[in-house]
C-alpha cells in the first residue's frame, strides 16, 4: 500500500512533488506561474506548497530574465539547475517550466506582480527570490544592463525598500561587492553601534535555519549559507579596520 497525502499525491521527495505539479501544467497557458499556484492549491498541503512555489517563482522569473536580456542560450536553464542542484531525473520538468515561462506572452512584470501577491507580507522571501535572481544573473561573471533594469523593476514590484535592493546588489556586483559597509546596507564609516545592529539583523533574517523553517527548499539553503558567509566576512572586515 502507498501512503497518500491528504491532498492527493503519494508521499514524495521535494523534487517529485515539483515534477508532479509541473506535469499538470498545459502546454499552452498564459501566466504559467499563476497556473502553478492554482495546481499547488489543489494538490499539495500548505507546508509542501511553499518550497515548490518558491522554486517555481525563481525558475519562471529567471526564464523571463533570460528573455529580457535578449540573449537566450541553452546555458540559461543549466544555471538554474546548478543553483537548485536538480536531480538528473527531474531536470526535464525544470526545463519545461523554464521554456513555458520564457515563451509565455505575459510580461515579466505580470509574473512579478503574481509572485508579490503570493508573498505580499513576507518581505524576507521576496528578498530571497531577488537574491537568487542576482546569483543567476551574475553566473557568467557580469551583470548586463538589461538584467539590471529587470532586477530593479522586479525589486520595485516586490515593494522592497531601496536599502534592501542595494544590500542584495552589494553582495553580488562590482566594487560594492568588495565594500563591507555596502554588504551590510550601511554608508561607509557608519559607527560601531550601527554596524553591530545591521549585522545582527541580517544574521537573524538570513540564517539558513530560519529559511528552512520558513519552508524554502533545502537545495536553496546552500545559497543562504554563502550569503551568511559574505555577511560575516563584511562584519569581520569592518571590525578589523576599527581595531
Amino acid at each position: 500500500m502507498i501512503a497518500v497525502m491528504p491532498y492527493g499525491f503519494p508521499i514524495m521527495t521535494f523534487w517529485q512533488q515539483f515534477s508532479a505539479v509541473i506535469a499538470r501544467i498545459p502546454d499552452a497557458v498564459t501566466c504559467v506561474f499563476q497556473c502553478v499556484v492554482d495546481v499547488l492549491r489543489e494538490t499539495l498541503s500548505p507546508e509542501a506548497r511553499r518550497g515548490v512555489a518558491f522554486t517555481s517563482a525563481m525558475i519562471a522569473l529567471s526564464a523571463k530574465m533570460a528573455k529580457a536580456d535578449g540573449v537566450v542560450t541553452a546555458d540559461e536553464v543549466a544555471v538554474v539547475e546548478r543553483l537548485f542542484q536538480v536531480p538528473p531525473e527531474e531536470k526535464r520538468h525544470v526545463a519545461r517550466l523554464f521554456n513555458l515561462a520564457k515563451q509565455d506572452t505575459a510580461g515579466y512584470e505580470y509574473y512579478a506582480e503574481r509572485i508579490h501577491a503570493l508573498y505580499e507580507t513576507d518581505m524576507e522571501t521576496l528578498e530571497d527570490i531577488l537574491d537568487g535572481l542576482f546569483v543567476i544573473a551574475t553566473a557568467d561573471g557580469s551583470l548586463h544592463d538589461d538584467e539590471l533594469v529587470f532586477l530593479q523593476t522586479v525589486g520595485t514590484i516586490f515593494r522592497l525598500p531601496q536599502a534592501a535592493f542595494h544590500r542584495v546588489f552589494a553582495r553580488h556586483v562590482g566594487e560594492d561587492a568588495r565594500c563591507p559597509y555596502a554588504v551590510l546596507g550601511l554608508p561607509p564609516g557608519a559607527d560601531d553601534a550601527a554596524v553591530k545592529k545591521a549585522w545582527r539583523r541580517l544574521v537573524a533574517e538570513h540564517h539558513p535555519d530560519r529559511l528552512q523553517a520558513r519552508g524554502l527548499p533545502a537545495d536553496f539553503i546552500r545559497v543562504a549559507t554563502e550569503r551568511m558567509a559574505t555577511i560575516n566576512a563584511a562584519y569581520s572586515a569592518i571590525t578589523r579596520q576599527a581595531a
